[in-house]
């Protein structure tokens, strides 16, 4: 069994290219909910839906994410109404927030309001939220703190970032399951989504870090830069605002502590020869995930580094 850490569009992405070349019912994806929000009274949680939406064949590959051909008129009509409309929901989109929202009300868990939203849609895939508690990402600005999506979304990211913290993180727990996938695992994949604000909520979850230290898996983990620059999005921004060095050496050095393997671009070949750590190995490859082909490709690349059986994992102090 593997475990896939993942959020965000590259998250989404490489999701979708596994569902292409691996049975992902032998699967568990562990997915960021630091972005949720409630909008227009409705609980939306981004991640967890482009993951479900890229398992179920639905996701939209021309935004990476929302759903296939969607379109568009309740969120004009919510704005002729003078209603706030930066978030962009679409109308098939709105349906699965209208679903979970009438669950949650139900005394439903997110885990398990998550199951039944997948029962739905046909994936056979095991999808977990990192926690059923609430986390907040958090961004500190010069103008003072914004959630997640007002940072990235109603402001395009283009306030200076001071820190960025996961509010109500410390009092969470792990949502039941993920812990004990962890540890069971033959190998554990991080996807490559923003460490900081993708990857960084789910860590931040009391117990999850320990299990990735303790467990016997070959944790592996792609990196989302090439360079210096993000493929996309504010992931260097947000690295450099938490202290850490925009290259895959600050990847190796935020996962340092489990990290096994570093799959990085073949643009970054010198950089991975200058990263000789004890334990750590830096695979070189295209990760740029334009099209489906590249996503499966690269899927595909992944799979083959990871071991056929759970094997006793060597760690290494980082």
């Amino acid at each position: 069994m593997i475990v896939v850490l993942t959020g965000g569009t590259g998250g989404a992405k490489f999701v979708e290219g596994l569902r292409q070349v691996a049975p992902t019912e032998d699967m568990i994806f562990v997915v960021n909910t630091g972005d949720d929000l409630e909008w227009w009274g409705l609980y939306v949680s981004p991640d967890l839906d482009s993951i479900t939406y890229a398992l179920a064949g639905l996701l939209s590959r021309e935004r990476g994410w929302g759903v296939k051909g969607d379109t568009f008129y309740c969120l004009q009509a919510m704005g002729e109404l003078a209603e706030p409309n930066w978030f962009h929901v679409g109308d098939r989109d709105l349906a699965l927030h209208l679903v979970r929202s009438k669950l949650l009300a139900e005394r439903k868990t997110l885990t398990e309001v998550t199951g039944e939203i997948c029962k739905k849609l046909g994936v056979q895939a095991r999808i977990l939220p990192m926690s059923d508690a609430r986390v907040e990402t958090r961004v500190m600005t010069p103008g003072g703190e914004l959630s997640f999506q007002e940072y990235f979304v109603q402001r395009w990211y283009q306030d200076p970032v001071k820190s960025v913290r996961f509010a109500g993180a410390s009092e969470a727990n792990p949502a039941p399951g993920v812990v004990e996938a962890i540890l069971s695992a033959r190998a554990v994949v991080i996807a490559p989504s923003n460490p900081v604000t993708s990857i960084g909520p789910i860590l931040a979850v009391p117990g999850i870090r320990a299990a990735l230290r303790e467990t016997q898996a070959t944790v592996a983990a792609l990196s989302p830069l090439i360079g210096s620059a993000a493929i996309s999005g504010p992931a260097g921004i947000l690295m450099a605002a938490q202290g850490l060095p925009v290259s895959i050496a600050g990847i190796a050095q935020t996962y340092g502590d489990f990290l096994d393997i570093l799959i990085a671009d073949l643009g970054d070949q010198a950089a991975a020869q200058a990263l000789d750590r004890p334990g750590l190995r830096v695979h070189c490859t295209n990760i740029i995930m334009r099209t489906a082909e590249d996503r499966a490709k690269l899927a595909r690349t992944v799979m083959a580094l990871l071991p056929a059986e759970k094997s006793a994992r060597a760690t290494s102090e980082a």
